[in-house]
């Protein structure tokens, strides 16, 4: 038998490192996965549809979102994301630890809907790091990039609602921090009572 699978969101202004982070723990740990949010933004270079993002127009996004098929939903730079409700509750039921890339505004959305959420944050070491990061992607123009270190300001702000604050100042450090809160929650005495149930009842019988 497994235990209930833990929800986690991970949230950080562009350019943090946050999906890097999140990829290296996914493949560091078993029964962990990452969400495919729905988003109506455009597809970016080296992007996969169904990997990176569900990419979908604004009238399917507002559909689903008329029939309440989203656990969360937020408007970013302009563009429209959600998270499957559906597809979390499935593996949360079936063991399995899900962790949601969002923004601060989805995870104070899933935490209301869900009090047992465990949120982290994840900061630059610098201001200065952070630029350097916008800027190495090549991506965007340099009045994009000013907008998006504006956003990221006032979005770093909201650290204080995570249960957790990771720091990315070194990513194999932050990397450890991530798992350490993983492991962490999984070896809490609830969840050990039913994977380790068999050692429990061949100790006390």
């Amino acid at each position: 038998m497994s235990p209930t699978g833990t929800l986690y969101t991970v949230s950080a202004p562009s350019g943090a490192g946050k999906t890097s982070l999140v990829n290296a723990l996914i493949d560091s740990s078993k029964n962990l996965r990452v969400s495919v949010s729905h988003t109506t933004r455009d597809k970016r270079p080296g992007e996969t549809d169904g990997v990176d993002y569900h990419f979908i127009s604004e009238t399917q996004f507002l559909g689903m979102l008329e029939r309440a098929e989203f656990l969360e939903h937020a408007n970013v730079f302009g563009n429209l994301y959600g998270t499957s409700q559906l597809w979390v509750e499935e593996q949360l039921a079936a063991g399995i630890d899900v962790i949601l890339e969002i923004d601060w505004q989805g995870a104070a959305q899933v935490k209301r809907l869900r009090p047992d959420t465990l949120s982290i944050f994840i900061l630059p070491p610098s201001r200065l790091t952070l630029l350097q990061r916008l800027t190495a992607r090549g991506q965007d123009d340099a009045a994009t990039i000013d907008g998006r270190m504006a956003k990221a300001v006032e979005e770093m702000s909201h650290y204080v609602e995570s249960d957790f604050l990771v720091v990315n100042d070194d990513f194999d450090h932050a990397l450890a921090g991530l798992q350490s809160i993983i492991q962490c929650q999984r070896l809490k005495t609830s969840k050990q009572q039913v994977t380790q149930e068999a050692l429990l009842g061949s100790l006390f019988d």
